[in-house]
């Protein structure tokens, strides 16, 4: 369900920076750029080139976009009918990002790009940003996508109305595109008025309609009655036990029993019955999570604060999207579908220049399945990304509370139903973290230790889709590695129990409640580029088993063990799982670059704590989602593949679209430009300490580098002032003699 907590901010290109400013020389511009500025207030689009190929859009560009396509409409009804599910930047081909990189923006390298005969071509400018944009027609309950190429365009000169270029549109039959907020509260308020639902509440004891929430959720696809020639929902109902406490848990009181079907593009109830009358749980005195007096309770008193300082500022720097920080670098990007999208990943390594080492990472789904086989909760399997978007459903982050230290924010924008720019204040956070011990060793005959404190760059984002809260987090660290990790908290999903009542599929955690059993799975996709550069596609991947050693000559010990590699030569062998007895894991190797050993350069996936869908093989939600059958898989890049079950899963009634369909061209992998899609999952048995808020559960990988590098990164990373000071002392006061 998404969020309506949305914040609209005028139209500019700006970036809002709620941490003061990060010193940074400014890099000059291209002699060709045209630095743009509005005395009037009116929005003005900048040179193409003034913004970065993958700069996500900013409001005026979005507002350009929908005013483009709307004046293209036929006739008044259909441009009267459009809703804009999705504007977002269309991001260019991988030569362009590549040329603005080398001449237009940080880093300013030329050398990114393959040499070639004669020199480089120097561009005089970059081609002109394009939006991409999904619209559903309310009229016609027709789904359609276009490209807009965005200019630069004064909006006064062309009568106030300014407008770019449509270049493609298409009609999108049989689909149905994500849910948006305008759509969940107006479905709340068409059900809490119907006079069927209002008699049924008021039989289980409720008359006043401010108690009742109503979640909408998608129906997916079960039966040919979800098919996508109606927009549907199946709206959860829940209800507060009091009026005058907005901030109480009104997830504590499921109302069960209630069927709803409700047409969401006529916003009417189609279908209701009251199947059963299942008594309201009675009011949880532990169900309320705020502080003190308004849980009914005490907070700790002895908590002592514990402040992060950092007083010559930080050690990252930021020019616009582009972030440097102890060799690495990167942009910083954001989707309504995926969230936070890190782009352009590269490791400035010395003599040996900027290495790349991906080109893009994001979160593109995430499913949730019930194990609960009884209604409604067998049909509780969203696909967060794919039906609500994580981008829209994410928060205005705070300082000290979702991120400490020295903060550098970034803002979101994106459309809103209707077409108007909506803006997320702070929604991207970056700030550095201490991350304990990085290295230490210490020399047992003279008692002389070196030790490192680890220090890293995160930056993520936070979302709420209805009853939990995802944080999605991208780690890097000075010892080359990235680390993806996903913070699982909120509040359960819950049904209704008779006194005294048992259910098997799940855990009793009050009187009358019970939180079922359930899995959630992310999909992260990875378009790998190690040691890349643009134009190259000269990476693979092996997967790397550590095996026992055969009883023998070889092993009269019986103690043998060695590390098994076996490329992965097309996209079918690359359907892969996770095997924790043998050390799985895989590297994605450049095969044509070497290390001082010879050994080819590479970076390894290495999982974390993982599963597989508990469910059988004809499980309706795995129609969908069949790419949850395999922990990895492996394509060859396409630009059109980008969401793992296809872009528009909800109500989907086609049978493993997306990644299930794609390898099935089996194309080759021996070298290529390489994808990984990695889906790590979580069963969650619930517990009573998971209520009434979840403490925050932990799942995720790392990339490390495999023979990346000719030792390791880290070494030169300087002791800490006060292991300086502490060591001299120590010298002074052993007078370098030997402990022996």
């Amino acid at each position: 369900m998404a969020s309506a907590s949305k914040q609209v901010t005028p139209s500019c290109c700006s970036s809002h920076d709620a941490s003061p400013p990060i010193p940074r020389e400014a890099a000059a511009p291209p002699s060709n750029a045209v630095v743009s500025a509005s005395t009037t207030g009116i929005p003005i689009m900048v040179r193409a080139q003034s913004r970065h190929p993958l700069e996500s859009l900013c409001p005026a560009e979005i507002s350009v976009a929908v005013a483009t396509v709307r004046a293209a409409g036929a006739t008044p009804e259909v441009r009267d009918g459009m809703r804009f599910a999705e504007v977002v930047l269309l991001e260019p081909d991988k030569h362009v990002v590549a040329l603005a990189d080398a001449y237009f923006f940080p880093p300013f390298q030329p050398s990114l790009l393959p040499r070639t005969k004669g020199g480089h071509m120097i561009p005089s400018k970059l081609p002109p940003r394009r939006a991409r944009l999904v619209v559903y027609n309310k009229m016609s309950n027709e789904t359609s996508t276009w490209i807009v190429e965005l200019s630069e365009v004064h909006a006064a000169t062309r009568g106030g109305h300014h407008r770019g270029k449509v270049i493609s549109s298409q009609n999108i039959h049989d689909v149905q595109p994500s849910m948006d907020a305008v759509e969940y509260a107006e479905c709340e308020a068409v059900v809490k008025d119907f006079p069927p639902f209002r008699e049924s509440m008021k039989k289980r004891g409720i008359e006043d309609m401010d108690l009742v929430m109503v979640d909408a959720w998608c129906v997916g696809y079960h039966s040919e009655a979800d098919a996508p020639s109606k927009r549907l929902a199946k709206p959860l109902i829940f209800c507060r036990t009091e009026s005058d406490c907005p901030m109480e848990n009104g997830y504590a009181r499921p109302v069960e029993g209630i069927y709803i079907l409700v047409d969401m593009q006529n916003m009417v109830v189609i279908e209701f019955e009251d199947r059963k009358l299942v008594p309201l749980p009675p009011a949880d005195p532990l169900r309320n999570y705020t502080s003190a007096e308004t849980r009914g309770g005490v907070d700790r008193s002895d908590l002592k604060p514990l402040k992060i300082v950092q007083a010559e500022g930080p050690s990252f720097r930021v020019d616009g999207y582009f972030v440097e920080w102890q060799k690495w670098n990167f942009r910083v990007g954001f989707t309504p579908k995926e969230g936070l999208v890190v782009y352009s990943i590269a490791y400035d390594d010395g003599s040996r220049g900027r290495r790349p080492v991906a080109h893009r990472l994001s979160f593109v789904e995430m499913v949730v399945p019930y194990g609960d086989p009884n209604d409604p909760h067998y049909r509780k399997n969203a696909f967060d990304a794919g039906e609500d978007g994580l981008g829209k459903n994410a928060h205005s982050l705070r300082k000290g509370c979702d991120c400490s230290g020295y903060v550098k924010y970034f803002d979101a924008h994106f459309t809103n139903f209707t077409g108007g720019v909506e803006t997320i204040e702070n929604c991207v956070c970056l700030h550095e973290e201490d991350h304990g011990l990085l290295w230490k060793h210490q020399d047992w005959r003279t008692g002389f230790a070196e030790v490192r404190r680890s220090r890293r760059l995160t930056v993520s984002f936070l979302c709420t889709v209805a009853n939990y809260e995802y944080g999605f987090f991208w780690h890097f660290y000075q010892d080359g590695k990235i680390e993806a990790e996903v913070k699982l908290t909120g509040i359960l999903s819950l049904g209704a129990v008779q006194p005294g009542e048992v259910r098997k599929y799940g855990t009793v955690i009050a009187p009358g409640l019970y939180a079922p059993v359930h899995q959630h799975f992310f999909v992260a996709r990875m378009d790998m580029a190690v040691d890349c550069k643009p134009g190259e596609a000269y990476n693979q991947v092996v997967e790397v088993d550590v095996k026992v050693e055969d009883p023998g000559e070889n092993n009269v010990h019986s103690n043998a063990f060695y590390a098994e590699e076996r490329l992965l030569r097309t996209e079918l062998e690359a359907m892969r799982d996770c095997n924790a007895v043998s050390a799985r894991h895989w590297i994605v190797r450049n095969t044509r670059t070497v290390n001082r050993t010879g050994q080819l350069t590479g970076y390894k996936l290495v999982p974390g704590s993982n599963c597989l869908p508990l469910a059988g093989s004809e499980a309706k939600f795995l129609r969908r989602a069949a790419f949850l059958k395999h922990n990895l898989w492996v394509t060859q890049y396409s630009p059109d593949e980008m969401f793992p079950g296809g872009e528009f899963p909800n109500q989907n009634p086609r049978v493993g679209e997306g990644l299930a369909t794609w390898v099935q061209k089996n194309r080759s992998l021996e070298e290529t430009d390489i994808v990984l899609w990695y889906v790590f999952g979580i069963t969650h048995v619930p517990r009573l300490e998971d209520w009434p808020v979840m403490p925050v559960e932990h799942i995720g990988f790392k990339l490390m580098p495999h023979g990346f590098f000719n030792c390791s990164p880290a070494v030169d990373v300087p002791p800490s002032a006060c292991e300086s000071k502490a060591k001299e002392d120590d010298v002074k006061d052993n007078g370098l003699m030997a402990k022996l």
